[in-house]
């Protein structure tokens, strides 16, 4: 038996093709009996059956297996379960015959409380605590509920029975067949599921309501929530039903099931979970209350439900081969779930908010301990960390980088094209390389291989030199190392002006291109500005490409006047910031030339530049902080006065007809203001907190304020006058809405004193918050808490490795906490508290966030080199 210990994937020898489960959860107790019938196809040399179980007590006295051309069940004399490895093997001593048959197998298993495999969620119901069953397999726990193949590619169908209280709503993929009452209990099957992956199979045990409709050609849509909440569903519902409908029409195939089930559940490890027409949702990504959500909630609503729908085509009709490619379904959900998110809501220019995605991408992958798209997966434990940045936010860059060297339309006919191919099957990448091929005619496969198959991106260093534009490609690190590495790099650029424009690929190393050619145009060198010489040059026309630009000093000159003057649209000048501040963290170049780009952005008013220009700008604070404290206080009067316009522009109070994005950025500039310190900020922000302490519905605290009212609490809240911060634990416990919460959660650990830092994550591990909520607690932790944090974890760590080690949420405890940090003495400090503490699932984390560390120490270094900074700061605040 031994020989399949240690494998990465089940031997071939058995193919699963339809499973008939019957489970009994009893959620009082917390338990479940099950058993399963599954047709099984032998198709090679066996005397064993080997699947995946974990967690489960198999009945030994109830597994056989009976071959059709036989009908004589076989007992299997050994059934042994080797939990290390997660498999159950049985030997029946003797070779089986080749062909279909029948393994039967009953098990029983505990409803845990992990957020993984069959769980168990807890809420109110009529002031009475209760708890709800619910199932959570991506990646692989489906075998936590019953023993199966659970591997994507062993797709089977699947006729599901439930035993449950009557008084209870029982949900699974498909819609029920019959229901039978027997006593208090209810026995409830549901049609059969068509070919589908463990990993999707769902079931819901609960009470509660639902709202209902239906898309155009009549498929039952549903949002079930908590008794007492559905009216914040109607929002998801509205956008469900549509974008099944543009989701139809955009893959060229029907949504393939007759029912889509939408659900809000209490306790929820991920966002979102896309199973075949049951999507389980946290609350917060799912339900919209009009009073107290606020306009990025309703995004994240809008955004996370169009992701979910997008996986019905893209991961559960077609499904990759293997965990090496789950980008395939990643990156291509979060891509599509903008094209639907921009169809319904234009005004919200979602495409411009995209470029966060893909910053978020970039500063992953600029890490030496990033890892490839498509990556190598030896263990099912692996797999949890690679549901990253990487296969999320690089994936669906690198899809939006080549749609816009394709075509929209070219791309869109060969996606449908391949889903047909592939329908109710897997894929790997290489298959959706092929139907792009042949349906744009260009070497699809080796434009992006280089993409997909290697870490890391490029940085194009862009130079003029006799009148030509020199160009050179190397991998961005953002340790400033040298990296190995070489990309087909479509270029786009422009000179002056939009209306000139060229794109080409750059393949080689280098190259040299006359502008006057390319153009017909030069660039002013010097002083020369004769007529006919642009005064600008963008590469990387729209951020559509996923690298970076380091442009020579000239040239960044030309681009910040350009900024000034606003000539660049909102997303180049989003570009020309990113690329600035990562250079400047890998001492490419100076801070003081940051700073000097950033004085350029006084007068912004676009949403996603600000919203990245504000992040930016805390970065920069704590690093100028671990410098120099007085340098500190000058970049922090200098970003308040960045700031100062837009938040003039626009106020506290939302303005009638106002847009989205405008209600988001008020929120964002006012939390960076209080933040920062700013006095008339601080009291009015106070003012109204107090407002809204006496009247929760005081129209002086809308929802898109309330963060920043609650940060600024906490930046007054000090160990001898804790009233504010107690006034917002006071909330906290009064509401009911998971995003109010959430919101309060994040604000909490952002007070300056360590003494109330300290107070809050200890609050953040007490049963009054879920455990899924935690890291919210975690999120916001100041520059003076950052100690205080680090020797929360170490004293904590126990308890948390018992409490989150089972899932990926841990690897969130540890890069929130150590990242921050900033000293070389401080790497090595948690390199040795991890030595004897870490597992493979935790692995890569810690190297990144140790990595972190690095980059954060070397840049701090740098900084305490650059001469006159202070005075530049100051400079550059009154001019």
């Amino acid at each position: 038996m031994d020989q399949f210990k240690g494998q990465p994937r089940l031997p071939k020898f058995a193919v699963p093709k339809r499973y008939d489960l019957r489970l009994n959860p009893d959620l009082i107790a917390c338990t479940f009996a099950g058993t399963v019938a599954i047709d099984l196809d032998i198709v090679a040399d066996t005397r064993f059956i080997v699947l995946n179980a974990a967690d489960l007590s198999v009945n030994d006295a109830s597994v056989s297996f009976t071959p059709r051309s036989s009908s004589k069940a076989l007992a299997p004399p050994k059934v042994v379960m080797f939990e290390e490895d997660e498999i159950l093997v049985l030997d029946f001593g003797e070779i089986l015959p080749h062909g279909v048959g029948i393994l039967e197998l009953g098990f029983n298993g505990v409803l845990n409380d992990k957020m993984k495999g069959f769980y168990r969620s807890t809420y109110e119901h009529n002031g009475e605590k209760k708890n709800m069953a619910v199932t959570q397999f991506e990646p692989a726990d489906a075998r936590r509920c019953f023993p199966c193949w659970d591997e994507p590619a062993c797709k089977a169908t699947f006729k599901i029975t439930l035993e449950v209280p009557t008084d209870l709503v029982p949900l699974s993929n498909m819609p029920v067949m019959e229901e039978k009452v027997n006593g208090n209990l209810k026995i409830v099957s549901y049609q059969e599921s068509p070919i589908m992956s463990t990993y999707l199979v769902a079931i819901v045990v609960g009470l509660f309501d639902y709202v209902e409709d239906h898309t155009s050609d009549g498929v039952k849509v549903r949002v079930y929530c908590q008794v007492g909440k559905a009216d914040q569903g109607k929002f998801a519902l509205h956008v469900g039903a549509k974008t099944l409908d543009l989701f139809k029409e955009y893959f060229a195939v029907p949504y393939p099931l007759p029912k889509m089930d939408m659900i809000a559940i209490p306790d929820f490890a991920a966002g979102a979970m896309e199973n075949y027409g049951l999507v389980t949702y946290r609350e917060t990504a799912l339900l919209y209350d009009e009073q107290h959500s606020a306009a990025s909630n309703k995004q994240r609503v809008a955004t996370v439900v169009a992701h979910e729908l997008a996986h019905q085509w893209f991961g559960n009709l077609v499904t990759m081969e293997w965990w090496t490619h789950l980008w395939l379904n990643e990156g291509f959900a979060t891509w599509v779930s903008y094209l639907a998110t921009d169809s319904l809501f234009p005004e919200w220019k979602i495409w411009t908010q995209f470029l966060d995605e893909s910053t978020e991408g970039l500063r992953l992958d600029g890490l030496e301990e990033s890892h490839p798209i498509e990556v190598e997966v030896n263990h099912a434990a692996e797999i949890d960390e690679i549901f990253d940045a990487i296969s999320y936010r690089k994936g669906a860059s690198v899809i939006r980088m080549l749609q816009s060297y394709l075509g929209a339309e070219i791309f869109q006919k060969s996606l449908a094209a391949y889903i047909k191919n592939h329908a109710y099957s897997n894929a790997k990448t290489e298959d959706l390389w092929t139907a792009l091929e042949a349906g744009s005619g260009e070497p699809v496969n080796k434009l992006m291989s280089s993409w997909t198959k290697q870490k890391g991106y490029p940085v194009v260093s862009a130079k003029i030199k006799d009148g030509k534009l020199e160009l050179e490609q190397s991998r961005f690190l953002s340790s400033g190392s040298p990296g190995e590495g070489q990309w087909i790099v479509p270029v786009t650029l422009c000179c002056g002006s939009y209306e000139k424009r060229k794109n080409f690929l750059l393949e080689s190393k280098s190259g040299a291109y006359d502008l006057k050619e390319l153009l017909g145009c030069s660039i002013a060198e010097g002083s020369d500005k004769n007529k006919g010489t642009c005064s600008w040059i963008k590469i990387n026309v729209d951020q559509a490409g996923f690298y970076r630009v380091k442009y020579d000093d000239s040239l960044a000159a030309g681009l910040r006047n350009a900024t000034e003057s606003k000539s660049l649209t909102s997303i180049d000048r989003y570009g020309i910031l990113d690329d600035s501040f990562a250079l400047s963290m890998a001492r490419q170049q100076s801070l003081a030339s940051l700073l000097t780009l950033i004085s350029a952005y006084k007068e912004e008013l676009d949403y996603t530049v600000l919203s990245n220009l504000i992040a930016i700008s805390y970065k920069v604070v704590k690093i100028g902080a671990d410098a120099d404290q007085a340098l500190m206080s000058g970049i922090k009067h200098f970003f308040i006065g960045v700031f100062q316009f837009a938040a003039g522009k626009l106020g506290w109070d939302p303005k009638q007809g106002e847009s989205h994005l405008d209600a988001m950025l008020r929120g964002e500039v006012l939390t960076a203001l209080a933040v920062f310190g700013h006095d008339e900020t601080l009291k009015e922000a106070v003012r109204r907190f107090d407002a809204f302490l006496a009247d929760r519905n005081t129209s002086l605290l809308p929802p898109d304020i309330r963060r920043a009212a609650y940060v600024a609490v906490m930046q007054r809240a000090n160990k001898s006058d804790k009233s504010g911060y107690e006034s917002l634990l006071r909330v906290y416990r009064e509401t009911d809405l998971s995003q109010e919460k959430t919101r309060i959660l994040g604000s909490l650990a952002s007070c300056p004193d360590p003494t109330i830092v300290q107070d809050v994550l200890n609050f953040v591990l007490s049963d009054e918050v879920r455990n899924q909520d935690a890291l919210y607690g975690l999120s916001g932790v100041s520059w003076e808490g950052r100690e205080v944090a680090w020797k929360w974890l170490q004293e904590k760590w126990e308890y948390i490795g018992n409490t989150w080690g089972s899932g990926f949420l841990i690897t969130r405890f540890i890069s929130a906490v150590v990242s921050p940090f900033a000293s070389f003495e401080k790497a090595k400090e948690v390199e040795e508290f991890f030595a004897t503490r870490s597992k493979p699932s935790m692995a890569r984390t810690l190297k990144q966030s140790i990595e972190r560390v690095h980059i954060n120490a070397n840049w701090v270094e740098s900084i305490k080199k650059e001469d006159n900074l202070t005075q530049l700061v100051a400079q550059l605040s009154s001019n």
